[in-house]
């Protein structure tokens, strides 16, 4: 899914880079993409659904508008975008993801950062929690940035750390030490010992911020969710209704 975070903090020695990256995350989710969602209901005592489709209104299209579900898993951001009568395409790098999906969406199996799929032919592009598994997030931004026509929406969801004290420790002790032992006893052990480590890898807002406008975006926009539990990243794709992306 990505390769280097260009120009942000480097992740721990222990966590894999590069290629190893690449091929780190497409394994694991493959492994547990079975009980993917069920473990997702559980970790998030079942606000990920909430958080969802906060981040479909977020994107501020109407229905019939043509959307990629970049990094889609099973598809639960698909899915709502379906239902909203939307025409949706989802992409992903694990096979198994894709195998276990529940939604009639079209999906290919694709790297963030080589998208099959025509320049400027899509008005927004959602991503669920994928950021911090792409192993180059610049190139991936300026994937989907490419794919998007101007005045194209951008939305992503993605985890977040509560910055107040009493919600910080809550969030430590939940997300550092019950999430792996929930993990194990409901799934793949190593994977959910990884999942909570892998937010070193995720860029500072400012920093992703301006990753953001290096790819094409504009009017970046930034909510936080729950206390601080997860967020909410918007853009718009730069350039004029008819013309060409800049």
């Amino acid at each position: 899914m990505i390769r280097t975070m260009g120009g942000t903090t480097s992740p721990p020695a222990d966590l894999p880079t590069g290629d190893e990256k690449t091929r780190h995350v497409r394994a694991m989710f493959d492994a547990i993409a079975p009980r993917y969602d069920l473990v997702n209901r559980v970790i998030t005592l079942g606000m990920d659904r909430r958080w969802r489709r906060r981040t479909i209104d977020a994107l501020g299209l109407p229905p019939a508008a043509r959307v990629l579900d970049l990094a889609c898993g099973t598809g639960d951001l698909a899915d709502l975008l379906v239902a909203r009568g939307g025409r949706v395409v989802g992409s992903d790098l694990s096979i198994g993801m894709l195998a276990n999906r529940h939604g009639s969406f079209p999906a290919l199996q694709a790297d963030a950062t080589a998208l099959p799929i025509a320049t400027g032919s899509l008005d927004g592009v959602v991503c669920g929690y994928a950021l911090r598994n792409f192993t180059d997030l610049a190139a991936s931004l300026g994937e989907a940035a490419r794919v998007l026509r101007p005045g194209g929406r951008l939305a992503v969801l993605e985890v977040a750390t509560p910055e107040a004290g009493v919600m910080r420790l809550g969030f430590e002790i939940w997300f550092r030490r019950c999430v792996p032992a929930i993990g194990a006893l409901l799934s793949d052990p190593g994977a959910y010992r990884y999942l909570p480590r892998s937010t070193a890898y995720l860029a500072p807002p400012d920093r992703l911020r301006a990753m953001l406008g290096d790819a094409g975006f504009a009017t970046v926009g930034r909510r936080l969710l729950s206390g601080g539990l997860s967020q909410i990243v918007t853009a718009t794709r730069r350039g004029m209704p008819g013309g060409s992306p800049q």
